[in-house]
């Protein structure tokens, strides 16, 4: 007798159809897992619930920006009063500025923030600006790290083209442009300034890079990153989409206390919604138009819903509670998972990734991720859905918790690890 086929899969037959791949994002067509990929339906505090009806624990929380959970209470308020009041205005409004006032207010070096609608515009944006006021093009980033999809930052990225140098249809003479150095090496790093300092504009990298595993960095490498950049007039940028409100209010700068001369933000700075933003001293921003001469626009930048929804978010995190209960979930998971030795817990704050290895030290750069980890990582994925359990589809793309996790979840969660690896070859 033939197995029924999953509403999942009948929307997924419909979707390759009409949509390259059938999804909209790569890492969403699960073939990172060797699974067919689900479609969900709706979402509630900690979980997921796909077409067919089944609910899964949510580790993913749309990969980062849900740091209160799905559906929070306040936020949805906000979202449904900007619905009510008028959801696109293409207007200034007071919501932008009040959302704009709160986060400078707390992180004194962001004296000027300009919001748009993602990551990857934010990057481009800052790109641009750094260029402008150094009058200089080449630009150094960090292999494994991830900076959206613009020309220059598709060289050696991150979990979307893991094990692809760079994308098709970028120019050669961007990737000339483009500097790569591997993370935590201390002595390349200060090669590459003795060698080309005077021709970059800026240094852009994920302080906790976020989408190649999670690679957290020796301080003293992001303090020997920023020192060099000071000395060389290089612009250094801090790509916080992912970091930026999560693991502090001020992100990997307040924890660390080195100021980036721009810091990119997106994903939670929105509540959730299509968001992001960049932001520096107001030296440096006021060269965007209209008061300065770079060009930048949007025509639904600082969107009202965005903007409400994000605000909403950002004023449950300032009291700091909601960080001492992440911390405490992702201290709960450490001690849980320390029975197993087949599995690294690799964790900052509520950012947390699973190194399906046994091997250490803990990866610092790209190349120090065991080759047995992408082969083991699919049936430890299977496992998890199988019991309820929803982790990102690739084995690159970390985890997350959110304040809408309890701690019976995060032993479901442990237990449902050791048993998977203890019965099987992983790793």
């Amino acid at each position: 007798m033939a197995a029924a086929v999953s509403e999942s899969e009948r929307y997924f037959k419909r979707a390759l159809k009409v949509s390259p791949g059938g999804v909209h994002s790569p890492v969403r067509a699960f073939s990172s897992v060797r699974e067919s990929p689900l479609f969900m339906h709706s979402a509630n505090g900690s979980s997921l619930t796909d077409m067919d009806g089944r609910s899964y624990t949510d580790y993913c929380m749309a990969f980062g920006p849900l740091i209160l959970g799905h559906r929070d209470p306040l936020v949805a308020a906000a979202a449904e009063a900007a619905i009510n009041d008028g959801w696109s205005y293409g207007t200034a409004e007071c919501w932008s500025l009040e959302l704009a006032e709160l986060i400078s207010s707390r992180i004194q070096w962001a004296e000027q923030i300009r919001f748009v609608n993602s990551g990857t515009e934010a990057v481009m944006s800052a790109l641009r600006l750094a260029r402008a006021v150094t009058k200089r093009e080449r630009i150094l980033k960090f292999s494994g790290c991830y900076h959206g999809h613009t020309d220059a930052m598709l060289i050696e990225a991150g979990s979307g083209l893991a094990g692809t140098p760079a994308s098709a249809g970028i120019p050669n003479s961007v990737a000339r442009d483009t500097l790569v150095l591997p993370l935590d090496d201390i002595d390349q790093l200060k090669h590459v300034f003795s060698d080309h300092g005077a021709e970059l504009a800026a240094a852009i990298i994920e302080p906790i890079p976020a989408n190649y595993g999670l690679l957290l960095q020796k301080p003293a490498f992001l303090r020997e990153l920023r020192a060099l950049c000071s000395r060389y007039g290089v612009m250094l940028i801090f790509d916080e989409v992912i970091s930026g409100f999560r693991t502090a209010f001020g992100g990997c700068a307040e924890e660390l206390d080195i100021e980036p001369d721009l810091v990119t933000w997106g994903k939670i700075i929105g509540g959730g919604f299509p968001v992001g933003a960049y932001a520096g001293r107001s030296h440096i921003m006021q060269r965007i138009a209209p008061v300065g001469d770079v060009y930048q626009a949007g025509t639904l930048s600082a969107n009202p819903l965005a903007m409400r929804a994000g605000l909403a978010t950002l004023c449950q995190l300032t009291d700091g509670a909601v960080y001492e209960k992440l911390e405490q979930l992702g201290a709960q998971l450490d001690t849980e998972l320390a029975a197993t030795d087949q599995v690294q817990l690799i964790r900052k704050g509520s950012i947390f990734w699973l190194h399906l290895s046994n091997s250490t030290p803990l990866p610092r750069a790209r190349d120090a991720i065991s080759q047995s980890h992408a082969h083991a990582y699919p049936e430890l994925f299977t496992a998890l859905l199988k019991t309820g359990i929803y982790f990102p589809p690739s084995p690159y793309e970390v985890s997350f918790l959110s304040a809408a996790h309890t701690p019976q979840n995060i032993t479901d969660l442990a237990q449902t690890i050791f048993q998977t690896t203890e019965k099987s070859a992983i790793p």
